[in-house]
């Protein structure tokens, strides 16, 4: 499952809780358009906005609709008793596979970092894949760190945050980090402006936000990079660049892809966790012009 695209889905809520409805109208996209695998509560699932039971209820919810089709689980949370919790209800939910980041507070140490993949490891009977994201975890992970963690024999992949922004340099990164890993460890690209750049460069997974909305569009991408078709990856991802324009501009990719999800009808145009606020009426209506543009669908 640690290949091709896998589909990271918003979790719509509202001031009631969790949007069911909403959220089941988004895993029938990705679920009609057969994508290889769904990441659910990561980060665009504002998994560190929910408590235990919203998010084992988001789990067993989505489940439901995938099917036949893989489903990785996040499982973050600062202290490792929860994460642990976490786990189990993913697994009781049906998890395929379990998704780890290094949420901090008080700043972590690599010996600390690694202990707590040991110990979720060996505690749990699904793999697990690496979740690198410092923005939001405050911890940077090292090549060497991660080699050490591929030693663990749960630890399937290795979802990195994004590349450099040349082919050349884009390469020599993730090559660099392949030489660390244990063979049959896979990378996978996220930081969706990336894609392009990480699949050409031998990432063999897209950890996708886009994808988790607009699954169709973001299939052929993975497709294309699957026929080692470089120059459609390249035209396709560069194409997108209105939609990765609109992500730098505020903040990272969850505002607009909650108004993007209520642009299509999907949710409510405001459905994002407090204390996070929905975007203004100018940059909703600049977003339906960026759908309406690239003919997202």
């Amino acid at each position: 499952m640690f290949t091709g695209l896998s589909a990271f889905p918003l979790t719509p809520v509202t001031a009631s809780g969790v949007d069911e409805k909403g959220f089941s109208h988004i895993l029938s996209r990705l679920t009609d358009a057969r994508v290889d695998s769904m990441g659910i509560l990561g980060s665009t699932g504002s998994y560190a906005y929910l408590t235990r039971e919203q998010r084992k209820r988001v789990a067993t919810l989505a489940k439901q609709h995938a099917g036949d089709i893989p489903m990785m689980v996040c499982v973050g949370a600062v202290s490792t008793d929860a994460i642990l919790h976490l786990a189990d209800d993913a697994q009781a939910a049906g998890a395929n596979a379990l998704l780890l980041p290094a949420v901090s507070y008080q700043p972590l140490r690599d010996e600390e970092v690694f202990s707590l993949f040991e110990t979720v490891t060996r505690h749990v009977s699904v793999p697990v894949c690496i979740y690198d994201n410092p923005g939001t975890t405050h911890f940077t992970f090292t090549d060497e760190l991660h080699g050490r963690l591929s030693s663990l024999e749960g630890i399937r992949s290795v979802k990195i945050p994004g590349v450099p922004d040349s082919p050349a340099a884009a390469t020599e990164r993730v090559n660099a980090l392949r030489q660390h890993l244990r063979p049959g460890v896979t990378i996978g690209i996220s930081g969706d402006a990336y894609a392009g750049l990480g699949l050409n460069a031998g990432c063999e997974v897209w950890y996708s936000v886009c994808g988790g909305l607009f699954p169709e569009m973001a299939k052929q991408i993975t497709e294309a990079a699957a026929a080692n078709d470089r120059q459609r990856v390249t035209a396709l991802t560069t194409r997108l660049e209105p939609l990765w324009s609109l992500f730098r501009k505020h903040g990272g990719s969850i505002r607009v892809i909650a108004a993007a999800a209520g642009v299509l009808g999907l949710t409510d145009m405001d459905c994002l966790p407090r204390p996070l606020q929905p975007l203004s009426a100018r940059d909703i209506a600049d977003i339906a012009h960026v759908i309406s543009m690239l003919e997202l669908k």
